[in-house]
């Protein structure tokens, strides 16, 4: 995710991200987007769903 924390050298971000179907990092506000999803009214029906919010990244 791309933010003001320290992350990994240039290589290892690389790597990362070749790995993401997205090809790229993600945004806090992109997260941010899912969490106000889930925390609104609109999610009122939604129980027991893990919500996967990883630009594609599959471990």
């Amino acid at each position: 995710m791309e933010g003001g924390m320290e992350g990994p050298g240039p290589e290892t971000l690389k790597a990362l991200v070749s790995s993401l179907s997205l090809q790229r990092m993600g945004h806090p506000d992109e997260i941010a987007a899912a969490i106000a999803f889930l925390s609104s009214p609109a999610a009122s029906y939604v129980t027991g769903a893990v919500l996967d919010a990883h630009g594609g990244y599959n471990a």
